[in-house]
Order: structure tokens, then sequence, then C-alpha cells
């Protein structure tokens, strides 16, 4: 696996380059785990909650707080599922649903799963209180609230993960992907449940975890699969 650094650079560049809900499977299997994918190894701890990193954060998020718009605390909420779904925007096609892509759908299902069976053990060992719950008397979060640790985003992990697997789909649309991405990750601070380094270490783990799976057998076919399915469908 590569270092946090090389991880990071990465991320970076990719973020340079771009300048009613369908719930998922929960029987789906992880193409990984955090065995393989240790995030305590990977990342640094988390900002203690009296660091002054930690004060700066709160200090952005009700800056944040006061000047989000409608526009942007609804599309915070939308963003609040984590299916793959909701880059429909930036796909832009009517056959990019789930009634038309049976293998794409269960092979996104595996990639959430994915996701949380790597983060989950990570928020449990750091167990960072969320903004709202550190502070209650001053953060309002205008999305569904969590007492789950908070660091790193798991929000953030999955759309990373997802942005980076479909944009392999879609080269045509890779800058557009990963633009959204960033945002579906982002929304997580504007709707008022993250800190920003909980977004930044987010999109390391997503990276990370899809760096890994890419070497794996299952992944290579059943991604495959749902590519070519996806390709058909949209005409491409």
């Amino acid at each position: 696996m590569r270092t946090l650094s090389a991880l990071f650079s990465l991320s970076l560049a990719f973020s340079v380059a771009v300048a009613s809900p369908v719930l998922a499977d929960e029987t789906a299997k992880p193409f990984t785990d955090a065995k393989e994918v240790n995030l305590t190894d990977l990342l640094p701890p988390p900002p203690a909650n009296d660091s002054a990193k930690t004060k700066q954060e709160i200090g952005q998020l009700l800056t944040i707080q006061v000047t989000r718009t409608p526009e942007m605390e609804a599309r915070a909420q939308a963003d609040a599922h984590e299916e793959i779904w909701r880059f429909a925007d930036v796909v832009d096609n009517p056959k990019f649903a789930t009634e038309n892509l049976p293998k794409f759908s269960a092979f996104f299902d595996r990639i959430l799963a994915t996701s949380d069976a790597v983060v989950d053990p990570a928020k449990d060992v750091w167990k960072r209180t969320r903004p709202h719950l550190l502070y209650p008397d001053l953060i309002k979060p205008v999305v569904p609230l969590s007492k789950s640790g908070s660091y790193p985003s798991g929000h953030t992990t999955t759309g990373t993960l997802m942005a980076v697997v479909l944009s392999d789909m879609l080269p045509e649309k890779k800058q557009q992907i990963m633009a959204r991405g960033w945002e579906y990750g982002w929304n997580r601070v504007i709707g008022g449940i993250h800190y920003p380094s909980d977004i930044e270490a987010g999109r390391i783990s997503g990276i990370a975890i899809a760096q890994t799976i890419m070497q794996h057998e299952d992944y290579r076919e059943e991604y495959a699969a749902a590519k070519a399915e996806l390709r058909s469908a949209l005409g491409l």
C-alpha cells in the first residue's frame, strides 16, 4: 500500500483536476476489510477535542452555518443518502437507473459495503466527537444526526471510492465525476455533521480502498461486467 503522503498527493491531484432513495443491499459482501486496509495505520489520529485545530474547524463550521443557502442545505440533505445514483446529475442520462443496471447496482452495493467494512472499525478506535455533540449549543446540523465517530468521514470515503470507480468506467466524464465526489464529501461539512479534517481523511481513505480492491480478482470480474452493462445502457 502506498504511503500516506503519496495517497494525499493523489487526492490533491484529483481535486486539482476537477477545477426517493434506493436502499443498498445490506447483505452485499465487501471486497476488502479493515484487516487489509487498516486506516489506523494509514491516517494520523484526529485532532483532539480541545486542540487549536478542532477549535479552528468549529469556527469554519459556524461561518458555513450562517452563510449556507437553502439550496446548499437541500443538496447536503440529498447527499446524506449513500448511493451511486447521487451521480446521476453528472452522468446525465435517463438510463442511469437501477432498473436498467442490475449488475452495476449489485456491484456498487458491494462498493458501499466495502467502505463501511473499512471505515467503521477506525471510527470505533478514534471515537472523535462530532461537532454537534461537542458544541451542541452552537452547531446546528441540517442533515440526519449521528453519534458514531466523526473521523474519518464515512460518507466522504464512500463518495470518493464511488467516484474513483465510476470515473474509471466513464473516463469521458472523469472530471465531472471526481468533482461530484469531492462535493459529496464536502456536503458533510455544509450539513454541519463533520469537520473539514474528517473530509480530508475520508478522501485519502476512499483512494486507498480503491487502490487495494482494484488488485482483487473478484473485483476485476464484477467491475468488467458492471462497466460493460453501464456503457451499453448509456449507448457508449
